[in-house]
Order: C-alpha cells, then structure tokens, then sequence
C-alpha cells in the first residue's frame, strides 16, 4: 500500500527509498515526477517498470544547481543566458553529453545529449540532500494524463510505488518547455510551461520548430497524455453522449447536454487554462463518456503547450507504442 506524506514532512523518508535504490512520486512545479537516483541503473529501470515507459524514450535529469548541470553536460554561453533567466523554472535544456557523466545510459536512452532541468520546491531539496541527479518523468502510466496532485497519482500508480509526496496542486500544470541549443540557433522539441516568446525574448532569436527525426527528447511520442476516452478537438459543438472541455466567455452550442463540461477558464487566461488541463482531462475521463469534445484553444503563448498536449492526447493510441 503506498504512504502519501506531506512535503514538509517527507524528505527524510523519500531520501532513504532514493538512495535506497526505489523511485518516489514527488511534486515539481510542473507535473508531479517519478524520482529515481538518476546515476543507478536499476533505480532508473523501476522508473519505466512502474509506468510500463518504452525504453527508447529519453528521461530529464533533475538537478539543484548549475555546476551539477555542467557534471553531465555541456552549457555553451547561449544555454548559460537560458539557464541564468529561467533556472530554477519549467525550462529543460537538451545539452551534449559529457564523456564521462555519471548518468545512466537509461536516461539518455543511449543518446549523445542529455535533457536537464532545475526544479524549485521539493525536488530540489531532495536533489541537493541527494548530490546526484534525479531522473524523474511524470508520474503517471506511460501516455496517459501527467498528475497534478497526489490524489491522481495514488489512482494511477499507487499499487505500484511505495511513497508519494504530497506538496498540493501543482502551480504550472504542464510539463517544463523542451529546448536544444544547436549552435547559435535554438530549437523548440516540446512547448511548455514557458511560452516560446518568453525563451526567444531572452535568447534574442527565434525558436525553430519541427525538422527532427525520432524520439530525442521526453514528450515527443504522437500519442501521450491521452484519457480513456477519446479526444475531439476544435469542437463547435456537442455530440449526444459527450463530455466538454471548454474554454472562455462563451458557451458552445449543445453544452446543456454534456454528460459533464469543465472549464479551462472561463475568463480565457491560458495560465489558468494550463494549470488546470490535466486535472480537468482525469475528471471529465471519469465521467464514463466515451468522448471529450474540446473547445478551441488559442494557440498564442501557453496556448501553444496546451494545444500540443491535446492533439497528443487526441491522436490514434497505437502511435504511442511505435513511437512515430
């Protein structure tokens, strides 16, 4: 059975099952995280034994402070600019893989770069208590809807974990922002909790998008985060039997009919609307209707993540097991 305790009363407990070799459910700012000692081997295999992970998929690894960042990988002046505005925050650095980094080839997924990123809260804490890495995906099923509190995480991977750290809703909601510095140019590999124009107004260049081939970095499968039910985007309406995702000032027509009907924000702010779409998604998911008719989400600053997560969520499952 797993224990759930409070963050302010855990990291002892969660620190002795880290080094202990086991993996804790802890809180980021983002999602919730599945946290293993990211320099262990078969810490790390537990990691995508318990989310039934594809092994070709790549893990972050958290650490506390720049310097650790630079024990495995190699910060150019570009990524040190991104590091110095955005670190501790939602921003993950795919950076070239120093030659003799203690991370384990199961985070990299045999990959010459390794994703980085600096957390706030608890998992930095447990990180600089631990003095090595932390690899650490969302803690859910692999492709299913990443948790935002401990309750989600408990129906999902409970029976599978032994301690969940409870720190309350998480205040971003999505995922960190995914970027690979390639030369003087930036590309953009995942959107997320920082809006592209926040990296590019730092950066003073823009983000390219698309043009790369394979799983280079998390969050990159065509299918993920996906409810049981299906996904409909871009609903005008809706449909007999439908659950509603909506989105603003404004009702879509049939929602009276809903089986059930969430509100990503009703006042149309996309920093509310992405805290609360996973959330929202679980809900909607266990109200039995076999579909979610999603409102249209701008596509302007967090609108860009929040609509990446729901074509992912929307699109064929078996795009998720091969990777495409």
């Amino acid at each position: 059975m797993v224990e759930i305790v409070k963050s302010r009363d855990a990291l002892a407990q969660a620190l002795a099952l880290i080094e202990a070799g086991d993996v804790v459910a802890i809180p980021t700012e983002t999602v919730y995280g599945l946290a293993a000692d990211a320099t262990n081997g078969r810490a790390v295999a537990r990691i995508f034994e318990a989310k039934g992970r594809p092994r070709f998929n790549p893990l972050i690894a958290h650490v506390s402070s720049s310097a650790m960042a630079e024990e495995i990988g190699e910060l150019d002046p570009l990524s040190r600019r991104l590091v110095e505005a955005f670190w501790p925050g939602p921003l993950t650095l795919v950076l070239p893989l120093k030659e003799k980094a203690s991370i384990h080839p199961l985070v990299t997924a045999g990959l010459d770069t390794v994703a980085v990123r600096m957390p706030r809260g608890f998992g930095a804490e447990l990180i600089a208590a631990l003095g090595r890495p932390l690899a650490a995906p969302s803690a859910n099923s692999s492709g299913r809807i990443s948790a935002t509190t401990a309750e989600a995480v408990e129906a999902d991977l409970g029976p599978r974990i032994p301690l969940i750290v409870d720190g309350g809703q998480t205040p971003v909601g999505l995922e960190s922002t995914i970027v690979k510095v390639e030369g003087d140019s930036l590309r953009l590999l995942r959107p997320g909790g920082i809006a592209a124009e926040e990296i590019e107004k730092v950066a003073g260049r823009p983000l390219s998008r698309g043009g790369t081939s394979g799983v280079v970095a998390p969050g990159m499968l065509a299918s993920h985060y996906a409810p049981n039910a299906a996904v409909r985007l871009d609903a005008q309406e809706v449909g007999r039997g439908e659950a509603l995702l909506a989105f603003g000032p404004d009702e879509v027509a049939g929602a009276g009919g809903a089986v059930a009907a969430r509100n990503l924000s009703s006042a149309g702010d996309l920093r509310e609307a992405a805290s609360n779409l996973f959330t929202m998604l679980q809900e909607l998911d266990a109200s039995g209707a076999a579909t979610i008719a999603v409102a249209p989400v701008p596509e302007t600053g967090l609108g860009e993540a929040i609509n990446d997560r729901l074509r992912r969520a929307a699109a064929p499952r078996d795009s998720m097991a091969n990777g495409q």
